[in-house]
This record gives structure tokens, C-alpha cells and sequence, in this order.
């Protein structure tokens, strides 16, 4: 087999790639929203994200296994924060960048990150190939290190064998437990926060605000920019945002992944005053992004939850992943979820230092985990 480094996922056949994506994958992961971050200039060299992806061929030259990667001369847009090691680096007189990050770009969701075809044994043996070969590349050129962010725990071994550190963070995400109706998820609260939530829920409706999903066909230029201007007035308004997405990339999107959109808006006198960037998978909805013109209580609650929870019950999907951090998500149903990493560090120095914060913060999140579930 050959493995190949390619400068644009363009240069895979979107049909190849896609074929390696399994049923319980993410969306994230699928050809067009890669290529949708490229086109747009999302992910480029100049955005900190230069592509460069792994294929691995046989000897016919059909396609075995992908990886989306990218090397990177900081650390936006990872939400596997890494600053510190950045900075013990420097303090040790060693250069942190460039790096190799194994991840989709702007994109705090779990699922497969090295995507192969065949059965379990062969894709475990695959992996291995493909964490040795990034690890060897680290070694043999001026890359310092290279990252694999939220992949599903069972790629962890292959990671680990390879020389990797794993590391945990932690999410809050809902699990459908088989749940009739929203009534029937509440019943499994304590009484005064099941009370919290009907009361938040049933506010929009006192409002006269009226929340849904848009079909893929009501996705008009219009309600783009809608979507965009939510996207960005959220951003703008903190410090530490970054515009990391642009417009032509929400307008491609409903062009080539219309499939997975579940954008939710809510809408009051017939306008448009807040709305979720929401993707749907075979079994799992993740939100992404909000934001609203209008001031109203609970409204965050209401468009960025309550709405997708309902949404899971009602469609028998197994889980909502509402993205990172919140702890304000845990009184609102959402468990703590551990999600995975794993990271090669060739500098000696630096790994000494990184593993044993690894081993520590590991357990805290263990603590953390078992004590709030």
C-alpha cells in the first residue's frame, strides 16, 4: 500500500471519500464540508490551517483509508487547548509550531478520524499503519508534533502503540434513553429542576415566539444570510471570538450538504430573531453555533436545547451533542461526556513535562465524571 499527503481534498474523488465514512461517522468528516472549509478559504494556509491529507492506496490505487489533516502554525480553532505546551516550550528555549493536527477544522465534535473500509481487524491494523506514518513524518521533518483531536476512544489504541499521549476533556451532551416525549425525559429530574425547565421551555410560547427546524428546500439566499449574521454577532461580541467561518462557506454548504442541515430559527411577528446552526447525523445532532437579535428569557435555552432535545426524542436519534463547554447545559439534562485525544510530542524535554499533567488531568475528569453522573 502507498500512503500519499495531498494538498486539497479535491484531489479525492468525493464519491472515494465518502465510501470510507462509516453510518455512525459524523457528517464533519464527509467530503463536502471539507471541501466546503477549503473552497471558501476557511481552512488555508493563510487561516492557520494548511491541508494536508492522508490517503492510502493498494496496489490498484482505489482508496483504503483517509485522514483529514493539517499542519499548523498556531493553535485557533482546535478546542483542545494547548496553549500552555506552547508555552513550556518557549520556556525551554524549543520551537512549538509548525504542528500536524489530525481534526476537522472549527469542529469540537467526536467521530472518526482515520476512515477505513473493511471489517474491525483490518481497520484496527490500518490505524496502527497510519499513527506510525505521522509519527515518523513529526520525526523526519521540522514538524513538532503532531495531534489527533476528538476521535472515537476505540482509535486510541492504534494512537497509543504509536507513541501518542491520550488525553480527556469533557462535554455535555444528551443521551436518548428510549424517552416517549420531552414529559417523559423530565420525569428523570429531580422535581425542582424538572419545574426549571417547563417553566424555561414554556416561555417562548408566552413570547410569541415560535421555534423550528427548516427543511433543506427552505434554505433560501435570504435565510443564509440570517444564519451568517446570527453566526456573527455572536463572535463579534466577545473578546476571545474569531470569525473562523465566512459567508460563501454557509451559502456552500446548502449546496453540496443541504442533507445534514437542521438549521433552527426562531421566528416572532413573521421575522427571523435567533437562530442554531445544527447538523444532523445517521443517529446524532450536533449544534454548532447561535445567535439572536433579540434580548428574550430563555431564548438561548429554548433554540440551542430544549428544541434539539425534543427534536431527538421525536426522531429516535440516540444522542444531541450541543458542542463545548456550559456547565449551565448539566442542570438542563445534558451528562458530563468524556471526549479523547492523543498527541506525539518528539521534544524529550517537553513530553516529560506533558505526560504526567496528562495523567493528572485525566483523573480529574474521572473524578469530575463519576461524581456529576
Amino acid at each position: 500500500m502507498k500512503l500519499r499527503f495531498l494538498p486539497r481534498i479535491a484531489d479525492v474523488p468525493e464519491a472515494e471519500w465518502d465510501a470510507l465514512v462509516g453510518p455512525t461517522d459524523s457528517p464533519f468528516v464527509r467530503h463536502a464540508w471539507l471541501r466546503a472549509l477549503e473552497d471558501t478559504g476557511c481552512a488555508s494556509e493563510e487561516a492557520g490551517w494548511l491541508p494536508h491529507h492522508a490517503a492510502l492506496t493498494d496496489d490498484d490505487d482505489r482508496l483504503v483509508a483517509a485522514a483529514p489533516l493539517y499542519a499548523k502554525g498556531n493553535s485557533e480553532g482546535e478546542f483542545v487547548f494547548d496553549w500552555s505546551w506552547a508555552d513550556a516550550a518557549s520556556q525551554l528555549g524549543e520551537a512549538y509550531y509548525p504542528k500536524l493536527v489530525c481534526a476537522v477544522p472549527f469542529t469540537p465534535a467526536g467521530g472518526g478520524r482515520v476512515l477505513v473500509a473493511g471489517d474491525d481487524a483490518r481497520k484496527d491494523e490500518i490505524r496502527r499503519v497510519f499513527a506510525e506514518a505521522l509519527r515518523e513524518l513529526v520525526d523526519e521533518t521540522n514538524l513538532t508534533s503532531c495531534h489527533l483531536l476528538f476521535p472515537r476512544k476505540h482509535e486510541l489504541a492504534a494512537f497509543e502503540g504509536a507513541g501518542f499521549l491520550q488525553r480527556n476533556g469533557v462535554q455535555f451532551q444528551f443521551e436518548n434513553a428510549g424517552y416517549r416525549d420531552f414529559e417523559d425525559f423530565l420525569t428523570t429530574l429531580p422535581t425542582k429542576r424538572r419545574t426549571q425547565l417547563r417553566r424555561e421551555r414554556g416561555q417562548a410560547a408566552k413570547d410569541g415566539v415560535t421555534i423550528r427546524t427548516y427543511a433543506a428546500s427552505d434554505l433560501t439566499p435570504e435565510v443564509v444570510d440570517s444564519m451568517f449574521d446570527f453566526y456573527a454577532a455572536t463572535v463579534d461580541k466577545f473578546t476571545w471570538g474569531r470569525r473562523y467561518l465566512n459567508r460563501a462557506f454557509f451559502e456552500q454548504l446548502v449546496k453540496t450538504f443541504g442533507a445534514h442541515l437542521a438549521w433552527v430559527f426562531a421566528e416572532k411577528d413573521g421575522k427571523r430573531i435567533a437562530g442554531a446552526f445544527n447538523i444532523r447525523g445517521a443517529d446524532t445532532l450536533y449544534g454548532r453555533y447561535w445567535g439572536a437579535t433579540e434580548d428574550m428569557p430563555f431564548l438561548h435555552f429554548n433554540v440551542c436545547y430544549y428544541h434539539g432535545v425534543d427534536e431527538c426524542i421525536r426522531d429516535g436519534l440516540v444522542r444531541f451533542e450541543p458542542g463545548a463547554g456550559g456547565e449551565h447545559k448539566r442542570v438542563r439534562g445534558f451528562k458530563p461526556t468524556v471526549t479523547y485525544s492523543a498527541h506525539y510530542v518528539k521534544s524529550k524535554r517537553l513530553r516529560r513535562l506533558v505526560e504526567p499533567f496528562l495523567i493528572r488531568e485525566r483523573a480529574g475528569i474521572a473524578r469530575f465524571v463519576m461524581e456529576e453522573s
